[in-house]
């Protein structure tokens, strides 16, 4: 095992900055083969930014109430953590923190928080996010990015990679993602403009709308909500929509060779604008029923409602 000597290097290395609460605050420290950074604030609002450098550096204002800041280097992780009394929850007029922290780009961040807002921009070996209350801003993050908040909104730009966003009662805007994405919301609308090839996404109350470049893979899922897209569905590809009190609509943007499966249940109509094939009524109850194929039907697509209607042109 070696004598004590030998362990040296893994002893950790700390920087306990001690601080005022509201105290303005601009500390820094090297990366020192640090892998990944951690990030917590109860409440305020927190920039993150990557750079080409080699520091970690925090600047701004502690909230009212904080009793500290722990910047720390344990093993491979860098802390940075405001630390603030147990019965923090009470009192919640005080302001928050406020702080721009900037590190090297290609290290991985984990966020969390419960009512702070964060804007992070520019890594590129993945990101977790997790808030209650606070809005979520990411722009150009790279590999596994999991972006979270329970009643805030996701605001999304230029993600690639595998994406999971998620929001309880806040709206998710994404823009120019790719690589595979899943989104989830229950009581929000979700809106993404993505060339990411497989997608899923799934709302309970909130409209779902989406303009795609070429996927292999949507699966889509709503209850109470409108799903709306626009997409070139690969050869092989495979789409399947279901809605309860919800309409479907699907327009593709290239020459589709698919079959298609379309079903409404308690009432609805299914809207063929791709070939002159029309939806036949079931004989009892008010349910319609379509196929049909388009091209050489290598790719599939499926739809089903329940109080709702499908198009597809």
């Amino acid at each position: 095992m070696g004598n004590l000597r030998s362990y040296l290097p893994l002893i950790l290395l700390t920087t306990a900055i001690p601080t005022l609460a509201g105290e303005k605050i601009d500390e820094s420290m090297s990366l020192n083969g640090a892998k990944s950074v951690i990030i917590e604030n109860l409440r305020g609002e927190v920039k993150v930014m990557g750079n080409n450098g080699d520091t970690v550096s925090v600047v701004g204002e502690l909230d009212d109430k904080a009793e500290g800041l722990t910047f720390e280097k344990s093993g491979s992780r860098i802390i940075i953590k405001v630390e603030m009394p147990h019965n923090s929850h009470n009192g919640w007029g005080a302001d928050g923190s406020e702080l721009s922290i900037k590190l090297p780009k290609h290290v991985r961040v984990s966020f969390k928080g419960v009512s702070s807002d964060i804007d992070i921009d520019n890594f590129t070996n993945g990101v977790e996010i997790q808030t209650v209350s606070g809005d979520v801003t990411a722009k150009n993050l790279m590999q596994q990015v999991e972006l979270a908040t329970v009643s805030g909104n996701v605001e999304s730009k230029n993600l690639s990679g595998k994406l999971r966003l998620s929001s309880v009662s806040g709206d998710i805007e994404d823009k120019n993602s790719s690589g595979r994405a899943h989104f989830k919301t229950v009581s929000g609308s979700l809106s993404s403009s993505s060339s990411a090839n497989e997608i899923s996404a799934n709302s309970v109350s909130g409209d779902i709308k989406l303009r795609l470049a070429e996927i292999d893979e949507l699966i889509v899922s709503t209850v109470s909500g409108e799903f709306n897209s626009e997409l070139s569905l690969n050869d092989d590809g495979l789409l399947k929509m279901s809605s309860v009190s919800g309409d479907l609509q699907v327009n593709f943007k290239n020459e589709v060779q698919a079959s298609f499966s379309l079903k409404t249940n308690a009432g609805g109509d299914i809207i063929n604008r791709l070939t002159s094939a029309q939806a036949k009524r079931a004989k009892y109850g008010p349910s319609s029923k379509l196929s049909f194929e388009t091209g050489n039907g290598s790719s599939s697509v499926r739809a089903s409602t329940v109080s709702g209607s499908i198009v597809v042109k």
